[in-house]
């Protein structure tokens, strides 16, 4: 589909009536001003691609039109009163919040988000992939200051050292801003460290640097739906392990996590789980038949 058409759509900047127009189109008259039949961009992407983004802002109404729309490839405009059509699309989403956190909120459909997670890409923030800083900054230098009049050409090791060092809390926008900024006030022919905004230098002080994060697993994640937000392990992790939705080493890094805070007791885990006290056997018996039980006496005191 590389030659085909690649159309986007921002779920988060329409309203829901809206969204609904853009995806599907509409017939003339189907409302005050359709003065025309419009095409949708689902009907525009045919044998293209479909780029939703933002798609975790989208109304629970639009995610069942989504949602019939990628199991039949059937097309009804607004307005009208059959399907006009099917097309053949490939569609990739993105969004920046957590799908399964906003499904045990009723916020967003699960079947919606299985027909969807077919192949799952993460991106992470700059600051965890800091070696592309250096490409990123000579890439945006180049759209900002590459045209006539623009004096300057390259970046100083110790400007880039800096920008490197910086944690970037605003991703690649804030790189790609900041480049902007000094592509237009400064008159030099490099980017030197006094060129930088006042935040990247106060942050190069030993006082000011942030602490080192660490990136939340997947454990992580699903110890805290245990723990802080009372699921049980049988809801919750059984269901994702049987369909292969997290690894074996998942479940054994969140069974870790568990005889930490029980010091190796595992009916303390159980409890912590949220299991009754008869499914104390049961949760011994999958660990062992999964090969995901963690030997316990490394956290006896």
């Amino acid at each position: 589909r590389a030659d085909r058409p690649f159309v986007a759509v921002n779920c988060a900047g329409l309203s829901e009536t809206l969204l609904e127009t853009e995806l599907f189109g509409h017939v003339k008259g189907s409302f005050t001003g359709a003065y025309r039949d419009k095409l949708g961009k689902l009907e525009l992407a045919h044998k293209g691609t479909m780029f939703l983004d933002e798609i975790g802002e989208m109304t629970l109404r639009m995610q069942g039109l989504l949602l019939r729309f990628l199991e039949t490839g059937e097309l009804q405009k607004v307005g009208a009163d059959r399907v006009v059509g099917r097309v053949n699309v490939r569609v990739i989403a993105a969004t920046n919040r957590n799908l399964r956190e906003m499904i045990t909120q009723s916020t967003f459909r699960e079947d919606l988000f299985y027909r969807l997670n077919v192949i799952h890409l993460t991106v992470p923030p700059l600051r965890e992939r800091r070696d592309d800083i250096p490409a990123l900054a000579k890439h945006f230098l180049g759209h900002f200051a590459g045209g006539p009049g623009h004096a300057i050409r390259e970046i100083t090791p110790d400007a880039m050292r800096m920008l490197t060092e910086y944690h970037w809390p605003g991703n690649v926008r804030e790189l790609e801003n900041v480049i902007e900024r000094i592509a237009v006030t400064s008159a030099n022919a490099m980017i030197q460290m006094d060129d930088l905004p006042v935040e990247l230098r106060l942050r190069q002080g030993t006082t000011f640097r942030p602490k080192k994060e660490r990136r939340r697993t997947v454990a992580d994640e699903l110890y805290q739906r245990l723990i802080q937000e009372r699921e049980s392990f049988w809801t919750v992790v059984y269901p994702l392990y049987m369909q292969r939705e997290i690894t074996r080493s998942n479940v054994r890094d969140l069974v870790r996590k568990g005889l930490e805070e029980a010091r190796g007791n595992y009916k303390i885990v159980a409890r912590l789980f949220n299991m009754d006290q008869c499914d104390y056997k049961r949760f011994l018996n999958f660990l062992r038949k999964h090969d995901c039980q963690v030997p316990f006496k490394e956290f006896r005191l």
